[in-house]
């Protein structure tokens, strides 16, 4: 049984599609599909119920999947201990985030905690929202921040994982303006002339919020989908160039906002309100992230950055 068998399933139970959990683990579908099969072979049952489509778990695999995250934490946890035994390391608080806090958010916020409580020896490793989660539930990093929406799963046993809220922001369907002022790509858009939308990607979290609010209202807008990136900041440059419209946080691009480079694209109830969140495993951190733990606790009204 290989470690890398338990990674493989757990990627199949969130995307319950082997072309995607393939990709995102880095390898060609066969060779997944029969690293697949090789652990349920080993285990003695089929995880997969492969005859519906999408495809979904047998009991069995619901029930292994509970133990497959659990017993990964715990071994990369251990992991991690071990590397950390060096006074250096066991210092080093580690965070993951997603790219667009990397580069808007954290810098400010981790300034504003450490004017509280003293500069911290911290390491940040950027990347895109199920990567993030894959990292803290492995135990490769400390704490996780993110994007929150109610409506996005962020598959993290609530029992075995907490979270604090340590800001808010907004997404902002924007574009370029036309010579008059507006909105050069409108919403709702009409069926001769669809708006040109700029897309998230489906790994990408605030893209999932921005999917909800479109399914919820009861009257669809008329969008044609020219781009797709899991990242915000390529979306931005997209849409400063002209090739449509996009949901970006206002914090991203407040500047543009009021130098009149960007306009909103529709009125207020195209707007999705989200949260930052900040995540942690339940079991004990190093001594040093427990204290930077306690300390955002403490000043979490004070430090989030609306």
């Amino acid at each position: 049984m290989e470690v890398k068998w338990l990674e493989d399933f757990l990627s199949l139970a969130d995307t319950l599609n082997f072309t995607r959990s393939a990709e995102l683990r880095f390898t060609t579908q066969p060779a997944f599909s029969r690293r697949i099969r090789s652990l349920e072979e080993w285990l003695g049952a089929p995880l997969i119920e492969r005859a519906t489509q999408p495809i979904s778990l047998t009991p069995a695999g619901q029930k292994f999947r509970a133990i497959a995250e659990e017993v990964l934490r715990r071994l990369f946890q251990v992991r991690e201990d071990v590397r950390h035994l060096d006074l250096a390391s066991a210092n080093t608080i580690i965070f993951t985030a997603t790219h667009s806090l990397s580069l808007n958010f954290f810098p400010r916020w981790i300034r504003t905690v450490e004017e509280r409580n003293g500069v911290l020896f911290t390491r940040l490793d950027s990347n895109h929202f199920e990567v993030c989660v894959q990292t803290l539930l492995k135990g490769h990093a400390h704490f996780m921040l993110c994007h929150a929406h109610r409506s996005v799963d962020l598959h993290l046993p609530p029992d075995g994982f907490r979270s604090i809220v340590v800001g808010g922001d907004r997404l902002l369907p924007v574009s370029t303006p036309h010579e008059q002022g507006g909105p050069a790509h409108a919403l709702p858009g009409t069926r001769e002339q669809p708006a040109h939308y700029l897309a998230y990607a489906e790994t990408s979290a605030i893209g999932r919020a921005v999917d909800h609010m479109l399914e919820q209202r009861p009257a669809k807008p008329q969008l044609e989908q020219v781009f797709v990136s899991h990242l915000a900041a390529v979306l931005e440059s997209m849409v400063r160039d002209g090739r449509g419209l996009a949901w970006l946080p206002e914090s991203q691009i407040k500047d543009d906002l009021s130098a009149g480079r960007l306009v909103v694209a529709g009125d207020e109830s195209w707007t999705v309100p989200v949260e930052l969140r900040l995540f942690r495993p339940e079991h004990s951190l190093p001594p040093k992230s427990e204290e930077f733990w306690a300390a955002a606790v403490a000043c979490e009204a004070d430090c989030a950055l609306r």
